[in-house]
């Protein structure tokens, strides 16, 4: 399981303390800080997940300490405590680099929620727009299709097949469900549409390579899988 490690600089020791228990409960690594230089340094020597950093701080406050992280490049996800709840007071907060603030004094369970909600933000999105399989990729957004850097084109219902082949790239799909997914069949016409297709297919995508990917399965179906013997 990977542990979220966070940083917080608080310079009040009871505060502190109860944050750090709390986090350290819910899951959490807390690496703690009690002024803003200590805070500093350790957020440019090690990677967080999440800074929770007080404002005012002795030595160098808590808008300063942020400032220098992002000027370093540090894209750490940082929420800002603090006693002052002005509408200036925020928005200094967020201008600082800041992601979130929270008002002291704040229940623990909303500074646990808006932790997570930061994590949630900060992690990549995945990009779902390309399916591959070997070297065969395809691009559901420009609908372009590759097959070792050949571009192959394919008709509407071809690209349709490959995609949905490839979205449950490992499984047998019978045809049943590929003329009701593909075709918006919710039974059998009796054609031989969905073969024809896959003929098609064959031919543009697994013709003259050495690794055929589009297998029949017989009395089942139809897999798409690198790895498995012609049938």
């Amino acid at each position: 399981m990977t542990i979220t490690n966070i940083l917080l600089v608080e310079d009040d020791i009871k505060t502190a303390d109860f944050i750090k228990s709390g986090l350290r409960d819910e899951g959490f690594s807390v690496q703690y800080a009690a002024d803003g230089k200590t805070g500093l340094k350790l957020g440019l020597e090690a990677a967080f997940s999440v800074a929770v950093v007080d404002i005012m701080l002795p030595g160098l406050d808590g808008l300063d300490l942020v400032k220098q992280l992002r000027s370093s490049g540090s894209t750490t996800p940082v929420l800002f405590l603090s006693g002052r709840k002005t509408v200036e007071d925020r928005l200094s907060g967020f201008k600082a680099g800041g992601d979130d603030y929270l008002v002291k004094p704040f229940s623990f369970a909303e500074l646990v929620a808006r932790l997570h909600a930061l994590l949630r933000r900060s992690q990549p999105i995945p990009d779902n727009s390309r399916l591959t399989a070997a070297d065969l990729q395809v691009d559901l957004l420009s609908r372009r299709v590759y097959r070792d850097s050949r571009e192959i084109e394919l008709q509407q219902r071809e690209f349709s097949l490959l995609s949905y082949l490839l979205h449950h790239r490992g499984r047998v799909i019978s045809k049943t469900m590929i003329l009701k997914n593909v075709w918006g069949y919710n039974f059998d016409p009796q054609t031989n549409v969905v073969e024809a297709c896959i003929c098609r297919l064959r031919e543009k995508i697994d013709s003259g390579t050495a690794q055929p990917l589009i297998h029949t399965v017989r009395g089942v179906g139809y897999i798409l899988d690198k790895n498995r013997k012609k049938v």
